[in-house]
C-alpha cells in the first residue's frame, strides 16, 4: 500500500466522499490506515488540520461537511477539534444528544454523496 501525504487534501476529501457514498463513518485509525499510516497522535492531528480544510471547501461548494464522518472508535463520535470548531459547550460532546446531532449531520453527507455521481 502506498503511503499518502497527510497534506493531500484532494485524496483525503475523495476518501471521505467514498465513505459518504457507502453510508459509513470511518474511525481515525481506519482513515489513517487507508492512507498507509498507523495511528499516532501527531498523524491524527495532521489529519484533523486537513479535515478542517475539507469542510471549508465543502461549505464553499454548497456541499455537506465531511469531517463528521471521522470518529473515535470508542464512542463513534468526532473528536474534540470537531466540537470546538462548532463552538459547542464541552458538556454537549458526548451522550445521546451528541450522537443524535452527529447522526443527523452524517446523514446529510450520506444522502448528498449517495446521489452524486462517483
Amino acid at each position: 500500500m502506498a503511503i499518502a501525504d497527510l497534506s493531500d487534501i484532494d485524496h483525503i476529501e475523495a476518501l471521505l466522499q467514498a465513505s459518504a457514498r457507502a453510508g459509513a463513518a470511518m474511525s481515525y485509525s481506519e482513515i489513517l490506515l487507508a492512507l498507509g499510516h498507523r495511528f499516532t497522535r501527531p498523524k491524527m492531528r495532521a489529519l484533523c488540520n486537513v479535515l478542517d480544510v475539507v469542510d471549508r471547501r465543502a461549505a464553499a461548494a454548497g456541499q455537506p461537511e465531511l469531517a463528521v464522518l471521522v470518529v473515535r472508535e470508542g464512542d463513534g463520535l468526532p473528536g474534540q477539534g470537531w466540537w470546538v470548531g462548532r463552538d459547542a459547550p464541552v458538556d454537549s460532546w458526548t451522550g445521546a444528544a451528541a450522537r443524535a446531532l452527529v447522526a443527523q449531520i452524517q446523514q446529510r453527507a450520506f444522502d448528498y454523496w449517495g446521489k452524486a455521481p462517483a
